[in-house]
């Protein structure tokens, strides 16, 4: 028989007949129901005495709990390797994060997030007025990151703008320094460089937090309207180079010969020089000696310049002229004719008449002169 059925005695197994519900383990719907009278008490719920009449309100405490939980929730943000977190706080800055799990509480913190690792790519394009005052146009390709993540989120208002504006002002300032054939052929390096030291300059003074990789002027070419005038100029500067290179080879090719010449004559002029001197120096040795032997026997030394000068004379020429004194006659030798006719009577007999045979038939007949001369002095015949 069941304990509560009658004739049971309300025995209940677990210690509770009889009426007595204390002894019996404690109901779950109790405790519950005093937990939440003791919280509303805490949170100006009323008192717990009237609990058991306010169990239909609305259950604060554990909606404050959700509500917390998600906002905490809510906090938790990730920022990428190549991103970097900047951090308001009530509108002013606070830190800038880097990589990794962060947390920040919702609405009080703002969180601008931006990538720091990408390349982007501004390009430009326009006509600019050159040194010359000639106008170009010009395409130019500016490569850029972001180098501080909160000077690029605080600092300037509208960042892509501000380089735009900065890049246009850097290349017209540039362009503006160089001429037109500088731009288009021999300076678009320099012109580069000059662009993207200038265009950090103005960027760094802005504090954009912008950081420029590579500037290239991509083109440069002069106006459609005057395109064929330019090409024109252009053609004109290269025969001006060609011509110039074919003149510096024909340079190359004359000057060393003429400086070969003209150094030959130089040594030939010095040859020449010592020559000269030496001949002078050796003139003057024989004069003194002949002056010594001069001052020692004056009337032979007479007598034998006279004959050296007669036998110098005489051996450069084929023409002897002997003036006979008491004669009315100059008697004339001619050497030359003796020396062709012995020269024909040479070839006939097939022989070759040499200049030493003139030489010695001149030197016999000068001999003999000399002798005859001497002969007729002695007899008083020929002065």
């Amino acid at each position: 028989m069941a304990w509560n059925e009658p004739g049971g005695n309300n025995k209940d197994p677990w210690g509770g007949g009889g009426g007595n519900r204390n002894d019996g383990p404690p109901d779950l719907d109790e405790l519950l129901r005093k937990l939440q009278q003791k919280l509303n008490g805490l949170f100006g719920g009323g008192s717990s005495s009237s609990a058991p009449e306010s169990g239909g309100k609305f259950p604060w405490v554990p909606a404050l709990i959700v509500v917390a939980v998600l906002y905490g929730l809510w906090g938790f943000y990730q920022v990428d390797a190549n991103e970097s977190a900047v951090v308001l706080r009530l509108g002013k800055y606070h830190s800038t994060e880097g990589a990794g799990l962060h947390w920040n509480p919702p609405i009080v913190d703002h969180v601008e997030k931006v990538n720091v690792t990408e390349v982007r790519t501004e390009r430009t394009t326009g006509q600019m007025l050159t040194e010359d005052a000639n106008i170009v146009e010009v395409v130019l390709t500016v490569q850029w990151h972001i180098d501080d993540a909160e000077s690029y989120v605080l600092r300037v208002r509208d960042p892509l703008k501000s380089l735009q504006e900065a890049t246009d002002s850097a290349l017209r300032h540039v362009v503006g320094s160089a001429s037109l054939n500088g731009v288009i052929s021999q300076s678009r390096t320099q012109v580069s460089a000059d662009t993207q030291e200038r265009l950090q300059e103005y960027l760094d003074l802005y504090q954009t937090g912008i950081r420029i990789d590579v500037v290239n002027l991509t083109d440069a070419k002069a106006p459609r309207e005057v395109q064929d005038a330019f090409d024109d100029v252009t053609k004109a500067r290269e025969d001006e180079v060609r011509f110039r290179n074919e003149a510096q080879a024909y340079a190359n090719q004359v000057i060393p010969v003429a400086r070969g010449r003209a150094q030959r004559i130089l040594e030939e002029a010095e040859a020449y020089k010592t020559q000269v001197v030496e001949l002078a120096r050796g003139e003057t040795v024989r004069f003194e000696k002949l002056l010594q032997e001069y001052q020692q026997a004056p009337a032979v030394t007479r007598e034998r310049l006279y004959l050296d000068t007669v036998q110098e004379v005489m051996s450069n020429t084929s023409k002897v002229m002997v003036d006979v004194e008491g004669g009315s006659n100059m008697m004339y030798l001619p050497l030359d004719k003796l020396a062709e006719r012995s020269a024909d009577s040479s070839s006939k007999r097939g022989e070759k008449v040499s200049p030493a045979v003139i030489e010695e038939v001149s030197q016999r007949v000068i001999e003999r002169l000399r002798s005859e001369v001497n002969n007729n002095r002695r007899g008083g015949n020929i002065r």
